[in-house]
């Protein structure tokens, strides 16, 4: 039966080469796709590639690289983290694409925007293949019956082997319970970069037309009805400084008209409060912007202002004849963060959003469009728990918030523990490491160590690489990337994402190194961080404001260690205080929001302001000394 699967779906690839527009349902307005795939297997870069295909740009547009890619943050780190928008026009047929992410902390984006596509286009890396985030994705994507176009992408990598990515790609839709029609999938090779694509990996030609033609050709047109009652269903919300709020989504059926204030209605599930509404400005998208129209018709992804209220999960619905659709459910959070009130020595002087009043109003505008997110109020009053599907996942929204001017204590991450038949079950990831093999026993001791389990290990069919797979508690994996790395020397790939929540798996063996705190407030000047660096690697530069019980290094032993970093050189009349003492002096350790959040620990906290990111010891607590 396999075998059969398999073949139908290969049969359908040269069907296609040999197809081309004689197979176009031509009663196709317009269709709804979309770009999944594990992180860093090119989906932006292959939205690009279809955009330059579409002429979307002046010949002489100077386009910057991963122009979806538009947030400041998406470029500083090379990933995608919100979902975006664009429209292209292929003989004829309107195609919406949607640019997902593909790391696993921004799982609750891609789940949303399923929900407005009538397929996908499955990004897979020609040498690695299907990774845990694909699976992930892949499952969503075949539970809403969406059909799939398989895009193998960096073909043109020396190493790149399609017929095993084809065949690890096929055996993922068998395992994910695919239905006959959806493992028919059509197969397209691809150098995203290069923009070249071919339905054979050694017949590329120097366009992306063979992708389109598969959208077009083997996805199928939205199934509507436009003339039953407006159904849309909100999957998104953007901000325009003129308009407001706005709300995104597709219209399941019916039709929706600008300047209306007498025919709709909103409702947040079947068993909501309908409430009446006005739409002003409606748009759709064209090209990388958008147009605004008069009217939309079932099957349209469209843009509509007026609600400033709307909510993501919310149906717009006709008031005569209701017909509201359940509330978009994403996966539950499985790591929480305290973000507080800073109270440091040095609060107030960089950052000028401060109080209580108002991070609570920025946290909880965010859950407005991050549905994954939840905020709660901590009894304190001046501190809220944020829980998020991990890290990375709040890391993003810290650096945002610091960046506008925020300052914030924030707490070490902790995984959100469920109590199942009252046994205490804790949330594990499907880790997948690939490591040179001299390196190979110190990955499998730390992960160990970690409270890992292994389920799988053996030799990459490429090179001499070892790749383990884990199904590591989360608890273990924080933290884990940096050592990892330092174990391998940097030559590690770390895959990871969330598995399921497992009975609880004991203690995990804390930190093996302590902290060097600052003995005083003050400045840290060349003598003292001279004398502090023979105790450990230091963070701290000279002229670097700290106060006491800051982290201004890491102790090469276990316990914390105070070190005057402040401690100046007697004067005599020969020299000043600092003079000729910088040369002896180690490079400092870089200290990165996200390598902050790693390192603390249950006693320490992270300061964030708009110029710095520090780390010191919870304020109360006995700081245990050497």
């Amino acid at each position: 039966m396999l075998l059969l699967r398999r073949g139908a779906a290969l049969g359908r690839r040269v069907a296609l080469a040999r197809r081309g527009l004689a197979g176009y349902d031509r009663t196709k307005p317009h269709m709804n796709v979309g770009t999944i795939g594990h992180v860093d297997h090119g989906k932006t870069t292959l939205v690009d590639a279809l955009l330059q295909q579409a002429e979307v740009f002046r010949e002489n547009e100077e386009v910057q690289e991963r122009v979806m890619d538009s947030n400041d943050q998406e470029r500083e780190r090379g990933i995608t983290i919100l979902a975006k928008n664009a429209a292209i026009d292929y003989k004829g047929v309107k195609v919406n694409l949607v640019d997902t992410p593909g790391h696993a902390d921004f799982g609750g984006e891609v789940e949303r925007i399923l929900n407005m596509v009538d397929g996908v286009l499955l990004v897979v890396d020609s040498v690695e293949g299907p990774k845990p985030q694909t699976r992930f994705v892949l499952k969503k994507a075949l539970e809403l019956g969406l059909k799939a176009v398989l895009v193998v992408n960096k073909i043109d990598r020396p190493q790149a082997r399609p017929e095993y990515v084809v065949d690890k790609a096929f055996d993922l839709f068998v395992e994910l319970d695919a239905s006959d029609e959806q493992t028919d999938f059509d197969i397209v090779y691809c150098s995203a970069i290069n923009g070249q694509s071919g339905v054979e990996p050694d017949q590329l030609q120097e366009s992306m037309a063979p992708i389109l033609d598969a959208i077009v050709g083997s996805i199928p047109a939205p199934v509507v009805d436009q003339e039953a009652p407006a159904q849309l269903l909100v999957a998104n919300i953007d901000y325009d400084d003129f308009k407001g709020k706005l709300g995104i989504g597709r219209v399941r059926q019916g039709r929706l008209k600008a300047n209306d204030g007498g025919t709709f209605a909103a409702m947040n599930g079947p068993d909501g409060e309908m409430r009446n509404i006005k739409i002003n400005d409606l748009f759709v998208y064209d090209n990388l912007g958008r147009k605004e129209v008069a009217e939309a018709g079932a099957g349209e992804i469209v843009m509509f202002s007026g609600v400033a209220d709307i909510q993501i999960g919310e149906t717009v619905v006709d008031k005569s004849a209701p017909a509201p659709l359940p509330s978009l459910e994403v996966e539950e959070p499985t790591v929480s963060m305290s973000f507080a009130v800073n109270k440091s020595p040095l609060a107030g002087k960089e950052g000028d959003k401060l109080t209580s009043r108002v991070i609570r109003d920025r946290l909880f505008k965010e859950l407005d469009r991050n549905v994954a997110l939840q905020v709660e109020p901590q009894d304190s009053g001046d501190a809220f728990t944020v829980s998020g599907r991990g890290p990375l996942h709040l890391t993003v929204l810290i650096e945002t918030m610091r960046r506008e001017g925020f300052e914030l204590e924030i707490g070490p991450p902790e995984v959100i523990i469920k109590d199942v038949d009252g046994k205490k079950q804790e949330p594990y990831d499907a880790i997948e490491v690939q490591v040179p093999d001299e390196y190979a026993s110190n990955v499998v001791d730390l992960l160990n160590r970690r409270k890992g389990e292994m389920t799988d290990m053996g030799k990459t069919e490429v090179g001499d690489y070892t790749y383990v797979k884990y199904l590591l508690p989360t608890r273990g994996s924080i933290g884990l990337r940096t050592n990892l790395l330092s174990a391998t020397r940097g030559t590690a790939v770390i895959d990871s994402n969330f598995d399921s929540y497992r009975e609880f798996a004991g203690e995990i063996e804390p930190r093996d190194k302590g902290s060097l705190l600052a003995f005083e407030d003050g400045e840290a000047t060349s003598h003292g961080l001279l004398g502090a660096q023979d105790r450990g690697q230091l963070f701290a530069t000279p002229k670097t404001a700290v106060y006491k019980d800051m982290v201004v290094g890491v102790h090469q032993r276990p316990g914390d260690l105070r070190v005057n970093v402040c401690k100046l050189k007697q004067l005599t009349n020969m020299r000043s205080a600092t003079k000729g003492i910088v040369e002896g002096l180690s490079p400092p350790l870089e200290l990165t929001l996200d390598s902050a959040v790693e390192y603390i620990t249950n006693e320490e906290l992270v300061e964030v302001t708009p110029v710095s990111i520090r780390m010191a010891k919870q304020r109360g607590l006995k700081n245990k000394k050497k």
